[in-house]
């Protein structure tokens, strides 16, 4: 039988993207590779577990850093920044893991099943190594993908599988508040999900907390402990990370870029671009492309 390792390293050579991104038939299955050492990457992540399996990356949060490698599974239980840096890999030994989106209904019905108690550790990252039913489970998933003709039939039940050891494992503390019903993150999720599909169009904190349930200055409150941002720096952030993405994907001008996310000043996308990436949009563009050339 295939190892995790051989099977993930199998299917992103295959398919991954410029980017090192392979997505596969399995939603929120993605496989990722990289042959060199990679620069800063800005996101705000949904909630995930990355299964390391050659390599190393590190990723920081606010002050706080975690470094990870083969062995080790990052979990990322709530919507927050994070800056990652793929740390170890090269042609010979590339960078390799696994991710797996979280499933936060799948999480509350397997929750109520198992009758766990409703405690949870509130730190919205964490590193563990990976339990061993937890690669065993993401082993079976891969495997899948060679017979195309099972994933629609059996992808549930496996997915199912693999949340359910990650609820029972080292990470469980952590997600299972992702799971509790009607919970804090929950009903901030709800409001994430609106600000993910609408963040390029002006969006007033009475209408999230509506979408939350909550006042708004509750929301706000459990908005910031859930997210480490206020509703609108976590708003600024997408915008500019989309900008990023479109000028170094898309080859779209700096003022293009602006005015598609939401901004109807170019001077001030500029400044506040300059205090999240540390470099003007110019500079940032040309550091990336040439960095990438450089590679290849």
């Amino acid at each position: 039988m295939p190892s995790l390792l051989h099977a993930v390293g199998r299917h992103a050579e295959a398919y991954a993207d410029s980017f090192g991104i392979a997505q596969t038939p399995i939603p929120g299955l993605t496989t990722v590779r990289a042959t060199a050492p990679s620069g800063l990457v800005y996101a705000i992540s949904r909630p995930l577990v990355c299964l390391v399996v050659q390599g190393s990356k590190q990723v920081t949060m606010g002050g706080q850093s975690f470094d990870f490698s083969a062995g080790d599974s990052l979990l990322i239980s709530a919507d927050v920044p994070t800056v990652s840096q793929i740390t170890r890999a090269s042609v010979a030994a590339p960078y390799l893991s696994l991710v797996l989106e979280l499933d936060q209904a799948l999480l509350a019905a397997l929750s109520a099943e198992m009758g766990e108690p409703c405690v949870g550790d509130h730190a919205p990252l964490r590193v563990e190594p990976t339990d061993t039913e937890v690669a065993d489970a993401a082993l079976r998933l891969m495997r899948l993908l060679d017979r195309p003709a099972s994933v629609p039939v059996l992808q549930a039940q496996l997915v199912r599988e693999m949340h359910y050891w990650l609820l029972a494992g080292r990470h469980g503390t952590a997600i299972r508040r992702l799971g509790w019903p009607d919970g804090h993150a929950q009903r901030i999720a709800r409001a994430v999900a609106v600000l993910r599909a609408e963040f390029a169009r002006p969006l007033r904190v009475e209408q999230l907390s509506a979408v939350a349930g909550m006042s708004p200055s509750s929301f706000h409150q459990h908005f910031r402990s859930v997210t480490s941002l206020s509703p609108l720096q976590f708003q600024k952030q997408l915008r500019l990370i989309e900008a990023r993405r479109l000028m170094l994907s898309e080859g779209m001008s700096a003022a293009n870029a602006a005015f598609a996310v939401g901004y109807e000043s170019v001077p001030q996308f500029t400044r506040e671009y300059g205090r999240m990436f540390g470099t003007s949009p110019a500079r940032d563009v040309k550091a990336a492309r040439s960095a990438t050339e450089t590679a290849a």
